[in-house]
């Protein structure tokens, strides 16, 4: 009968926004209190499918957007002007163009450290923010590629991503092979830090499996390959660029910590966390709640975990009022 129907979930709509100087491409749901959900690498507005519609059901207006660089949003031909300030500015720029005057971020993956220092920089905007997979660090004392190849080495993917245009070309061959291999590869059931082998590239260190495990569908395959069809990979690829100029530009925030009420998630099989550990992370977020490691769950934690990450979301925003 149709009273004993459910309730169908709230559309997510498309439109380009004009935030500071970039065309920036957002998916949207709901209305009420802003939620933005900021994507990681290589990722669009479409891993927060399962989220978007879940925060509208709730009486939020949920907005996920495509970053600088990726997919459907103005790139930037220069490498400089992917710099941690590009990134935070964005955020605040689709605030105004929303007109909101406040939000809560969220960040996963490179949306984290955006989610971040967007109220590191900026928290009379952020009423909270929430981190999945990458845990906050406050600036460190050296630069972090020299760091990074010193402890992993040059295979380490960060570190392999520093050379112009060779993980550009590799990843945008064969998309779909990339995104099988790497949203396979970094997930619960087969997560493996990424070392490059020598003379060789990522999709050697990353393979695809032969099925793709229960959270991912053939067609959130063929969905991300549709948004990268024209973009690619290069403007996303420059964030990683930008890490050491990031380092430098923040020397006013060295040893900072985040003043707002901060959330953090992630799989506690997620390979990240060997690279930048979630202890003691209550010492740099003297606001933190709490934070969730899922059991069993690998990188893509809002894609792998639906209900348990949307609950997180909900409770934590619940709690702001």
């Amino acid at each position: 009968m149709l009273g004993d129907m459910a309730p169908a979930d709230p559309p997510v709509s498309h439109r380009q926004v004009q935030a500071g100087s970039l065309t920036m491409h957002v998916a949207e749901a709901g209305q009420g209190p802003l939620v933005l959900l900021l994507h990681g690498f290589p990722e669009s507005w479409y891993s927060w499918r399962h989220q978007l519609t879940a925060l509208a059901a709730a009486g939020y207006h949920a907005v996920a957007p495509d970053q600088r660089g990726y997919c459907q949003t103005s790139a930037p031909t220069s490498v400089a002007d992917y710099t941690i300030f590009h990134l935070t500015g964005d955020v605040v720029a689709l605030m105004d163009a929303l007109g909101d005057d406040r939000a809560v971020v969220a960040g996963h993956d490179w949306g984290a450290p955006v989610a971040w220092h967007t109220a590191l920089f900026r928290p009379d905007r952020i009423r909270g923010v929430i981190g999945l997979s990458t845990p906050y660090r406050p600036r460190g004392s050296r630069p972090p590629v020299a760091a990074l190849r010193q402890h992993r080495g040059d295979g380490f993917y960060i570190v392999h991503f520093q050379q112009p245009g060779v993980a550009d070309a590799e990843l945008s061959r064969d998309p779909e092979r990339t995104f099988r291999a790497v949203l396979c590869g970094l997930s619960g059931e087969t997560a493996a830090l990424p070392l490059v082998p020598p003379g060789l590239g990522l999709l050697d260190a990353i393979r695809a499996p032969d099925a793709l495990p229960g959270w991912l569908t053939e067609q959130d395959v063929h969905a991300y390959v549709s948004d990268y069809a024209e973009a690619g990979f290069t403007g996303p690829l420059n964030w990683y660029r930008n890490i050491d100029r990031n380092w430098e530009l923040t020397a006013a925030w060295r040893h900072a910590l985040i003043d707002v009420p901060a959330l953090f998630i992630a799989g506690d099989s997620d390979p990240n966390l060997r690279t930048i550990s979630p202890d003691g992370l209550a010492t740099f977020l003297p606001r933190l709640t709490r934070t969730v490691l899922l059991p069993g769950c690998g990188h893509w934690v809002q894609q792998e975990r639906p209900a348990e990450v949307t609950a997180a979301l909900l409770e934590f925003l619940a709690a702001l009022g």
